[in-house]
C-alpha cells in the first residue's frame, strides 16, 4: 500500500524578502558593471547575471536605482573615467579605451557636457598648485543682502550623522542621476534648513552629497549620500518631500557625474537668514534671451 504524504503548502514569499532579492540581483549586476566597464554588456547579459527576464530586470533596476540598467553603466564609465584621470598616468585616450568607449570624441564630449570641463582641462585643473583644497573652503563667510522669493525657490531640511563635520552640497537636478550642471544648488556648512533656488515650474531630482572637513578635492567616493526623490514645481508651490537625512553611499546609487568643488558651477553666496548659515550657489539656467529675462523679472 503507498504511503501518500498530504502536500506541503508553503507560505508565499513576503514583500520584504522578495524586496531584499531584487537588491541582491541589482548588487551582482552592479558589481558586473564595475568588472566590464570596457566591454559591452547587454540589458539580456544584465538580466541573466540577475537570474531574471529582461524586462522584470529593467524595471525591478530602475525601482531600486532611479536610472535604467544601461544609464547606470554609462555613469560607472564616466566614473571611473574621472577617477582614472585624477589617479593615474595613463593618458586621455588610454583612459577613453579603457572605460568602454571606441570614439575619443564621442568620450570627450560626453564628459565635457557632464562634468563641465574636458578631460585634459580637469587634469590640469588637479594638478595645479591651487588643488588640492578643502571643500570647506566652498562656504562664503560673506553675508548676501536680500534673499529669493519663497515663490523661486524650495526650501527643506537635511540631517547627518553625529559624526558627520564638512560640507554639504545640496543640488536639484532635472534627471534622476546628478549629473551635469544642476538646475539650482545650495551649499551648507552644518546639517539644518537649506533653500534651493532657482526653482521654476517643472519636475526636479533632489540629491545631497556630504564631503567631510578632512577631504581635499573631488572626495566623491566617500561622500554621504542623500534624495533622489522626484519633486514637482506648479505655481510656484513644491509638490513633494525636501527633507533629506546623509547615509554612507550604497552600491545603488547613482555615480556623481559633475566636477564638484573644483567646477564653478554656481556663484557661492550667503543666505544670511538661515540660523543654520545656509549657503546658497545661484546656477544660471541655459535658456533663450527671453527666458532669462522673464526670470530676472520674476525674482
Amino acid at each position: 500500500m503507498l504511503d501518500i504524504q498530504p502536500p506541503i503548502h508553503r507560505p508565499p514569499p513576503s514583500r520584504t524578502d522578495t524586496v531584499l532579492s531584487h537588491y541582491r540581483a541589482v548588487e551582482r549586476v552592479i558589481s558586473a558593471m564595475h568588472q566590464r566597464l570596457d566591454q559591452d554588456f547587454s540589458l539580456a547579459e544584465m538580466a541573466n547575471v540577475a537570474y531574471m527576464s529582461p524586462y522584470h530586470f529593467n524595471r525591478v533596476f530602475r525601482q531600486l536605482t532611479g536610472v535604467p540598467p544601461c544609464q547606470f553603466m554609462s555613469a560607472l564609465r564616466l566614473e571611473s573615467a574621472r577617477r582614472l584621470l585624477l589617479t593615474s598616468k595613463l593618458s586621455v585616450t588610454e583612459v577613453c579605451f579603457e572605460v568602454g568607449y571606441s570614439s575619443l570624441g564621442t568620450f570627450t564630449r560626453r564628459f565635457t557636457d557632464l562634468m563641465g570641463h574636458s578631460p585634459r582641462s580637469l587634469r590640469r585643473l588637479a594638478r595645479s598648485p591651487m588643488n588640492p583644497r578643502p571643500v570647506q573652503s566652498l562656504v562664503s563667510p560673506e553675508p548676501v543682502l536680500g534673499h529669493d522669493p519663497p515663490r523661486t525657490s524650495i526650501s527643506g531640511r537635511i540631517a547627518a550623522p553625529a559624526d558627520f563635520a564638512g560640507v554639504i552640497f545640496i543640488g536639484l537636478f532635472v534627471a534622476p542621476i546628478p549629473q551635469g550642471r544642476p538646475v539650482g544648488c545650495a551649499v551648507l556648512d552644518m546639517p539644518g534648513p537649506f533653500r534651493v533656488a532657482p526653482a521654476p515650474d517643472g519636475s526636479y531630482y533632489l540629491f545631497a552629497a556630504g564631503f567631510r572637513e578632512e577631504t581635499g578635492l573631488y572626495p566623491y567616493e566617500t561622500a554621504l549620500r542623500a534624495g533622489g526623490q522626484r519633486i514637482r514645481r506648479h505655481n510656484g508651490r513644491t509638490q513633494g518631500s525636501t527633507d533629506l537625512k546623509l547615509r554612507p553611499a550604497l552600491p545603488t546609487d547613482p555615480p556623481i557625474l559633475m566636477t564638484f568643488p573644483a567646477s564653478k558651477i554656481c556663484t557661492i553666496e550667503d543666505a544670511a537668514a538661515s540660523p543654520s548659515c545656509v549657503h546658497e550657489l545661484i546656477t544660471p539656467l541655459k535658456m533663450a534671451s527671453k527666458d532669462k529675462k522673464r526670470l530676472t523679472q520674476a525674482r
